[in-house]
Protein backbone atom coordinates (compact mmCIF):
# COMPACT_ATOMS: atom_id res chain seq x y z
CA UNK A 1 0.00 0.00 0.00
CA UNK A 2 1.34 3.42 -1.01
CA UNK A 3 1.40 6.29 1.49
CA UNK A 4 0.39 9.76 0.28
CA UNK A 5 0.56 13.15 1.96
CA UNK A 6 -1.32 16.16 0.58
CA UNK A 7 0.08 19.47 1.78
CA UNK A 8 -2.47 22.24 1.31
CA UNK A 9 -5.51 20.01 1.20
CA UNK A 10 -7.74 22.85 2.45
CA UNK A 11 -7.57 24.68 -0.90
CA UNK A 12 -9.71 24.06 -3.97
CA UNK A 13 -7.28 21.65 -5.66
CA UNK A 14 -6.21 19.94 -2.45
CA UNK A 15 -9.78 19.30 -1.36
CA UNK A 16 -10.63 17.66 -4.67
CA UNK A 17 -7.53 15.46 -4.58
CA UNK A 18 -8.31 14.47 -0.99
CA UNK A 19 -11.87 13.55 -1.96
CA UNK A 20 -10.73 11.44 -4.91
CA UNK A 21 -8.06 9.56 -2.98
CA UNK A 22 -10.10 8.99 0.19
CA UNK A 23 -12.08 6.33 -1.69
CA UNK A 24 -8.98 4.35 -2.68
CA UNK A 25 -8.14 1.07 -0.93
CA UNK A 26 -4.61 0.91 -2.37
CA UNK A 27 -3.52 4.15 -0.68
CA UNK A 28 -3.03 5.37 2.86
CA UNK A 29 -3.39 9.11 3.33
CA UNK A 30 -1.10 10.57 5.95
CA UNK A 31 -2.23 13.53 8.04
CA UNK A 32 -0.88 15.88 10.68
CA UNK A 33 -2.51 18.24 13.14
CA UNK A 34 -3.11 21.94 12.57
CA UNK A 35 -0.15 22.71 14.84
CA UNK A 36 2.00 20.17 13.04
CA UNK A 37 1.36 21.81 9.68
CA UNK A 38 3.02 24.95 11.03
CA UNK A 39 6.04 23.03 12.35
CA UNK A 40 8.73 22.41 9.70
CA UNK A 41 10.22 19.48 11.64
CA UNK A 42 6.88 17.70 11.88
CA UNK A 43 6.20 18.31 8.20
CA UNK A 44 9.66 17.09 7.28
CA UNK A 45 9.10 13.82 9.13
CA UNK A 46 5.78 13.21 7.38
CA UNK A 47 7.15 14.22 3.97
CA UNK A 48 9.96 11.71 4.25
CA UNK A 49 7.69 8.92 5.46
CA UNK A 50 5.44 9.25 2.42
CA UNK A 51 5.89 7.43 -0.87
CA UNK A 52 4.52 10.49 -2.63
CA UNK A 53 3.78 14.06 -1.55
CA UNK A 54 1.34 16.32 -3.40
CA UNK A 55 1.94 20.02 -2.80
CA UNK A 56 -1.10 22.30 -3.21
CA UNK A 57 0.55 25.47 -1.98
CA UNK A 58 1.46 28.96 -3.21
CA UNK A 59 4.73 29.16 -5.15
CA UNK A 60 7.03 30.26 -2.35
CA UNK A 61 5.53 27.81 0.13
CA UNK A 62 6.11 25.01 -2.38
CA UNK A 63 9.74 25.99 -2.80
CA UNK A 64 10.22 25.87 0.96
CA UNK A 65 8.34 22.58 1.29
CA UNK A 66 10.48 20.83 -1.32
CA UNK A 67 13.59 21.66 0.72
CA UNK A 68 12.22 19.47 3.52
CA UNK A 69 12.25 16.33 1.37
CA UNK A 70 15.55 14.45 1.59
CA UNK A 71 14.36 10.84 1.36
CA UNK A 72 15.27 9.18 -1.94
CA UNK A 73 12.05 7.18 -1.84
CA UNK A 74 9.70 10.18 -1.60
CA UNK A 75 8.29 11.38 -4.89
CA UNK A 76 6.61 14.77 -5.20
CA UNK A 77 4.00 16.43 -7.39
CA UNK A 78 3.77 20.20 -7.19
CA UNK A 79 0.60 21.94 -8.37
CA UNK A 80 1.92 25.53 -8.22
CA UNK A 81 3.78 27.44 -10.93
CA UNK A 82 7.06 27.21 -8.99
CA UNK A 83 8.72 24.40 -10.98
CA UNK A 84 6.92 24.15 -14.31
CA UNK A 85 9.85 25.50 -16.31
CA UNK A 86 12.54 24.01 -14.06
CA UNK A 87 14.73 21.57 -16.02
CA UNK A 88 15.11 19.38 -12.94
CA UNK A 89 11.37 18.74 -12.87
CA UNK A 90 9.30 16.68 -15.30
CA UNK A 91 6.34 18.45 -16.86
CA UNK A 92 3.26 16.49 -15.86
CA UNK A 93 1.39 16.20 -19.15
CA UNK A 94 1.40 12.49 -20.08
CA UNK A 95 -0.12 13.03 -23.53
CA UNK A 96 2.52 15.57 -24.57
CA UNK A 97 4.57 13.13 -26.66
CA UNK A 98 5.44 9.44 -26.91
CA UNK A 99 8.09 9.66 -24.19
CA UNK A 100 6.41 11.91 -21.64
CA UNK A 101 4.43 9.24 -19.83
CA UNK A 102 7.59 7.19 -19.23
CA UNK A 103 9.48 10.31 -18.15
CA UNK A 104 6.79 10.94 -15.52
CA UNK A 105 6.92 7.30 -14.43
CA UNK A 106 10.67 7.52 -13.83
CA UNK A 107 10.66 10.97 -12.24
CA UNK A 108 11.01 11.89 -8.56
CA UNK A 109 9.67 15.41 -9.15
CA UNK A 110 6.71 16.27 -11.39
CA UNK A 111 5.24 19.74 -11.97
CA UNK A 112 1.50 19.73 -12.59
CA UNK A 113 0.59 21.93 -15.60
CA UNK A 114 -1.53 25.06 -15.32
CA UNK A 115 -5.14 24.83 -16.49
CA UNK A 116 -4.85 27.47 -19.24
CA UNK A 117 -1.50 25.98 -20.26
CA UNK A 118 -2.98 22.48 -20.55
CA UNK A 119 -5.56 23.56 -23.12
CA UNK A 120 -3.10 25.76 -24.99
CA UNK A 121 -0.32 23.17 -25.18
CA UNK A 122 -2.49 20.23 -26.10
CA UNK A 123 -4.09 22.14 -28.97
CA UNK A 124 -0.91 23.71 -30.37
CA UNK A 125 2.01 21.42 -29.51
CA UNK A 126 1.20 18.70 -32.11
CA UNK A 127 1.03 21.33 -34.87
CA UNK A 128 4.45 22.70 -33.96
CA UNK A 129 5.88 19.17 -33.81
CA UNK A 130 4.45 18.41 -37.25
CA UNK A 131 5.90 21.71 -38.59
CA UNK A 132 2.46 23.03 -39.45
CA UNK A 133 2.89 26.02 -37.13
CA UNK A 134 6.45 27.44 -37.04
CA UNK A 135 8.07 28.39 -33.71
CA UNK A 136 8.13 32.07 -34.72
CA UNK A 137 4.40 32.22 -35.52
CA UNK A 138 2.70 35.20 -33.78
CA UNK A 139 0.41 33.09 -31.60
CA UNK A 140 -2.66 34.67 -30.03
CA UNK A 141 -4.77 32.81 -27.48
CA UNK A 142 -7.79 33.50 -25.31
CA UNK A 143 -9.18 31.48 -22.44
CA UNK A 144 -12.66 31.70 -20.90
CA UNK A 145 -12.67 30.16 -17.43
CA UNK A 146 -14.91 29.72 -14.44
CA UNK A 147 -14.15 31.70 -11.33
CA UNK A 148 -12.99 28.68 -9.26
CA UNK A 149 -9.63 29.02 -11.02
CA UNK A 150 -8.99 32.08 -8.87
CA UNK A 151 -9.11 30.06 -5.66
CA UNK A 152 -10.91 30.91 -2.42
CA UNK A 153 -10.48 34.66 -2.83
CA UNK A 154 -12.21 34.88 -6.21
CA UNK A 155 -14.80 32.27 -5.25
CA UNK A 156 -15.67 34.52 -2.30
CA UNK A 157 -16.25 37.43 -4.68
CA UNK A 158 -18.55 35.48 -6.99
CA UNK A 159 -20.51 33.20 -4.67
CA UNK A 160 -24.12 34.41 -4.08
CA UNK A 161 -23.81 34.53 -0.31
CA UNK A 162 -21.17 37.22 -0.74
CA UNK A 163 -23.55 39.36 -2.75
CA UNK A 164 -24.01 39.70 -6.49
CA UNK A 165 -23.60 42.99 -8.31
CA UNK A 166 -24.14 43.91 -11.93
CA UNK A 167 -20.48 44.18 -12.85
CA UNK A 168 -19.95 40.48 -12.05
CA UNK A 169 -22.63 39.27 -14.44
CA UNK A 170 -20.59 39.75 -17.59
CA UNK A 171 -17.26 38.10 -18.51
CA UNK A 172 -14.20 40.04 -17.29
CA UNK A 173 -10.76 40.19 -18.88
CA UNK A 174 -7.86 39.99 -16.46
CA UNK A 175 -4.03 39.72 -16.40
CA UNK A 176 -4.01 42.74 -18.70
CA UNK A 177 -0.33 43.35 -18.06
CA UNK A 178 -0.02 40.42 -20.53
CA UNK A 179 2.25 38.66 -18.04
CA UNK A 180 0.00 35.83 -16.91
CA UNK A 181 1.78 33.28 -14.72
CA UNK A 182 1.13 30.41 -17.16
CA UNK A 183 2.95 32.13 -20.04
CA UNK A 184 6.45 30.75 -19.30
CA UNK A 185 5.30 27.12 -19.49
CA UNK A 186 3.08 27.84 -22.50
CA UNK A 187 6.09 29.15 -24.41
CA UNK A 188 8.73 26.72 -23.15
CA UNK A 189 6.78 23.49 -23.54
CA UNK A 190 5.47 24.27 -27.03
CA UNK A 191 8.89 25.55 -28.15
CA UNK A 192 7.65 28.93 -29.35
CA UNK A 193 10.31 31.56 -29.97
CA UNK A 194 8.14 34.24 -28.39
CA UNK A 195 5.43 34.17 -25.73
CA UNK A 196 1.88 34.11 -27.09
CA UNK A 197 -0.37 37.13 -26.74
CA UNK A 198 -2.63 35.57 -24.14
CA UNK A 199 -5.83 37.08 -22.73
CA UNK A 200 -7.73 35.16 -20.04
CA UNK A 201 -11.36 35.96 -19.27
CA UNK A 202 -13.29 34.97 -16.14
CA UNK A 203 -17.01 34.27 -16.41
CA UNK A 204 -19.87 34.04 -13.93
CA UNK A 205 -19.78 30.23 -13.69
CA UNK A 206 -17.96 28.06 -11.16
CA UNK A 207 -15.82 25.72 -13.27
CA UNK A 208 -15.00 24.79 -16.84
CA UNK A 209 -12.97 26.50 -19.54
CA UNK A 210 -12.34 26.88 -23.25
CA UNK A 211 -8.92 27.91 -24.57
CA UNK A 212 -8.98 29.15 -28.18
CA UNK A 213 -6.16 29.78 -30.67
CA UNK A 214 -6.83 31.34 -34.10
CA UNK A 215 -4.53 30.53 -37.02
CA UNK A 216 -4.38 32.46 -40.30
CA UNK A 217 -3.33 30.02 -43.01
CA UNK A 218 -1.56 32.59 -45.18
CA UNK A 219 0.96 33.07 -42.36
CA UNK A 220 1.76 29.36 -42.17
CA UNK A 221 4.75 27.90 -44.07
CA UNK A 222 2.67 25.50 -46.13
CA UNK A 223 -0.88 25.47 -47.43
CA UNK A 224 -3.15 23.54 -45.11
CA UNK A 225 -6.86 23.42 -44.36
CA UNK A 226 -8.76 23.24 -41.11
CA UNK A 227 -9.80 19.68 -41.94
CA UNK A 228 -6.16 18.65 -42.40
CA UNK A 229 -5.25 20.22 -39.06
CA UNK A 230 -8.08 18.23 -37.50
CA UNK A 231 -6.72 15.02 -39.04
CA UNK A 232 -3.30 15.82 -37.54
CA UNK A 233 -4.76 16.05 -34.04
CA UNK A 234 -6.73 12.84 -34.52
CA UNK A 235 -3.53 10.96 -35.44
CA UNK A 236 -1.48 12.56 -32.68
CA UNK A 237 -3.87 11.69 -29.85
CA UNK A 238 -5.12 8.33 -31.11
CA UNK A 239 -5.46 5.93 -28.19
CA UNK A 240 -5.28 8.58 -25.47
CA UNK A 241 -8.15 7.84 -23.03
CA UNK A 242 -8.41 11.37 -21.66
CA UNK A 243 -8.27 13.21 -24.99
CA UNK A 244 -11.31 13.48 -27.25
CA UNK A 245 -10.74 15.07 -30.65
CA UNK A 246 -14.25 16.13 -31.64
CA UNK A 247 -15.29 15.26 -35.23
CA UNK A 248 -14.66 18.06 -37.70
CA UNK A 249 -18.35 18.28 -38.46
CA UNK A 250 -18.93 19.14 -34.82
CA UNK A 251 -22.51 20.41 -34.81
CA UNK A 252 -23.74 17.49 -32.70
CA UNK A 253 -21.28 18.47 -29.95
CA UNK A 254 -22.37 22.11 -29.89
CA UNK A 255 -25.43 23.68 -28.30
CA UNK A 256 -27.30 25.14 -31.29
CA UNK A 257 -23.97 26.40 -32.62
CA UNK A 258 -22.63 27.55 -29.24
CA UNK A 259 -19.51 26.05 -27.65
CA UNK A 260 -20.11 25.68 -23.92
CA UNK A 261 -17.14 25.84 -21.51
CA UNK A 262 -18.82 23.55 -18.97
CA UNK A 263 -19.49 20.32 -20.88
CA UNK A 264 -16.30 18.65 -19.60
CA UNK A 265 -17.09 19.49 -15.97
CA UNK A 266 -16.81 16.57 -13.54
CA UNK A 267 -14.55 14.75 -16.01
CA UNK A 268 -10.79 14.48 -16.43
CA UNK A 269 -10.72 14.63 -20.22
CA UNK A 270 -9.99 17.40 -22.67
CA UNK A 271 -12.06 18.02 -25.81
CA UNK A 272 -10.21 19.41 -28.84
CA UNK A 273 -12.13 21.17 -31.62
CA UNK A 274 -11.00 22.50 -35.01
CA UNK A 275 -13.18 24.99 -36.87
CA UNK A 276 -12.60 26.88 -40.11
CA UNK A 277 -11.67 26.45 -43.76
CA UNK A 278 -8.70 27.02 -46.09
CA UNK A 279 -8.13 30.61 -44.95
CA UNK A 280 -8.81 30.66 -41.22
CA UNK A 281 -8.59 28.04 -38.50
CA UNK A 282 -9.74 28.12 -34.90
CA UNK A 283 -8.42 25.62 -32.37
CA UNK A 284 -10.43 25.20 -29.18
CA UNK A 285 -9.64 23.11 -26.12
CA UNK A 286 -12.35 22.48 -23.54
CA UNK A 287 -11.64 21.06 -20.09
CA UNK A 288 -12.64 21.23 -16.46
CA UNK A 289 -10.16 23.63 -14.88
CA UNK A 290 -10.56 21.66 -11.62
CA UNK A 291 -10.27 18.27 -13.36
CA UNK A 292 -7.81 17.85 -16.23
CA UNK A 293 -6.66 21.38 -15.36
CA UNK A 294 -5.78 20.65 -11.72
CA UNK A 295 -6.76 17.78 -9.40
CA UNK A 296 -7.43 15.23 -12.14
CA UNK A 297 -4.04 15.90 -13.69
CA UNK A 298 -2.35 15.49 -10.31
CA UNK A 299 -4.07 12.14 -9.71
CA UNK A 300 -3.22 10.97 -13.24
CA UNK A 301 0.43 11.84 -12.65
CA UNK A 302 0.37 10.19 -9.23
CA UNK A 303 -0.99 6.94 -10.69
CA UNK A 304 1.73 6.90 -13.32
CA UNK A 305 4.47 7.64 -10.78
CA UNK A 306 3.24 4.88 -8.47
CA UNK A 307 2.99 2.36 -11.31
CA UNK A 308 -0.73 1.70 -10.83
CA UNK A 309 -3.55 1.86 -13.36
CA UNK A 310 -3.49 5.36 -14.84
CA UNK A 311 -7.25 5.81 -14.85
CA UNK A 312 -7.89 5.08 -11.16
CA UNK A 313 -10.02 7.83 -9.56
CA UNK A 314 -10.42 9.51 -12.96
CA UNK A 315 -13.39 9.96 -15.27
CA UNK A 316 -12.84 10.22 -19.06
Amino acid sequence: MHTIFIDGREGTTGLQIQERLSQRTDLRLLSISEEGRKNPEVKKQVFNEADLVILCLPDEASREAVKLIDSKKTKVIDTSTAFRTDKEWTYGLPELNSGQREAIRQSQKVANPGCHATGFIMALYPLIQEQIVPPDYPVVAQSLTGYSGGGKKLIGVYEPECGETGYLRGPRFYALSLKHKHLPEMQQVTGLNFPPLFTPVVGHFYQGMVVSIPLVTRLLPKKISAREVHETLVRYYRGEPFVRVIPFESGFFLDNGFLSPVECNQTDRIDLFVFGDDQQILLAARLDNLGKGASGAAVQNMNIMLGVEEGLSLKP
